[in-house]
């Protein structure tokens, strides 16, 4: 077991979506400069035959917005970790030119990983899987998805379509959840910082990784409980009461209403979360009768060039096509 923080966090990362829901900062309005430079990369695309997934960083090029990526990826990693870019006029687009719109600016953010063992870059996030099946993941229902942080530096959401009900992004800080532990559970706090199992860490059944780590000054954080009791089902070992508890604790500090951030995702909208610093999370919703019109997102998962260092029992984890390493 590493370093336990037992001093209450402050700064950017440790935030309340009672705080941010009304401040403007962490969204970013694209200018129609912006897009007019977006609409000249996709140009620029087309004429050398380029399109996702077959696409360089130099097929899109886009160095009128470096500015607001530099800015972007300091947010992520040293800000709140979170932020939205908004504005794109998706309606002008084909579903293939924003699949190489999004792919295109996650070149420039940092390196796009693999999101199965299919190779698949670019996860389309849609409800057409079977809740009645075990292996249906449950982005591909309309159920709520709980709160996770998937295994990538950072996640990339692109709303094509909202849903005719419900759908709610929801954010939550992982430094603010540790705060709520600190003060209300410390004798608990310990526990998470011991290795569980995780079914998702690695090719050869469960890796172990803790929830919290604390290296190189900085939190980070790694939870799906549905993954971890998975993991520990298949290693055959059945989760202590003082796991458990401390689990609940988690889960309990992070649903608290007053810390979470409600967003609803507008065709257009691109957000962007930090991993190992925000856990998301979605509503269940409704679709539309009309095919054409259900909800659909595109996701993204990024390798960050300025991603923290890991300490070496929190392995770090980008995409399906790298074994786990301690440090990205």
């Amino acid at each position: 077991m590493g370093v336990v923080l037992t001093k209450r966090i402050t700064g950017p990362s440790a935030w309340t979506g009672r705080d941010l829901k009304d401040d403007p900062s962490w969204r970013i309005v694209l200018s129609d400069a912006d897009v007019a430079a977006i609409d000249a990369a996709l140009a620029t695309s087309r004429a050398r035959g380029a399109a996702f997934p077959a696409m360089t960083r130099e097929d899109f090029p886009l160095a009128a917005l470096e500015p607001l990526f530099v800015g972007l990826a300091e947010t992520l990693e040293n800000g709140p970790g979170f932020a939205l870019l908004r504005g794109l006029p998706v309606g002008r687009y084909s579903d293939a030119e924003i699949e190489t719109i999004t792919y295109g600016i996650g070149l420039h953010l940092g390196n796009p990983v693999t999101q199965n063992p299919k190779g698949d870059l670019l996860g389309t996030v849609m409800n057409v899987g079977d809740p009645a099946k075990k292996d249906t993941r449950v982005y591909e229902t309309n159920l709520y998805l709980p709160y996770h942080t998937d295994p990538s530096d950072v996640v990339g959401l692109m709303c094509l379509r909202p849903a005719k009900r419900g759908g709610l992004s929801s954010l939550v800080s992982a430094a603010s959840i540790h705060n709520a532990l600190l003060e209300n559970h410390r004798e608990l706090l310990g526990v998470l910082y011991c290795p569980f199992h995780y079914a998702h860490l690695s090719t050869e059944g469960a890796g172990r990784s803790p929830l919290f780590s604390y290296h190189d000054g900085k939190l980070a954080c790694r939870y799906l409980r549905q993954y971890i009791e998975l993991g520990h089902e298949q290693q055959g070992e059945v989760l202590s009461a003082v796991e458990v508890a401390a689990l609940d604790a988690f889960d309990a500090a992070m649903q608290d209403e007053s810390l979470r951030l409600d967003m609803m995702l507008e065709p257009g909208d691109l957000q962007f979360a930090n991993n190992y610093a925000v856990l998301h999370s979605r509503t269940d919703f409704e679709d539309d009768d009309d095919p054409a019109l259900r909800r659909k997102m595109l996701r993204l998962w990024l390798k960050m060039p300025n991603a923290r260092a890991l300490a070496p029992e929190f392995p770090g984890r980008n995409g399906f096509g790298d074994a786990p390493c301690s440090s990205v």
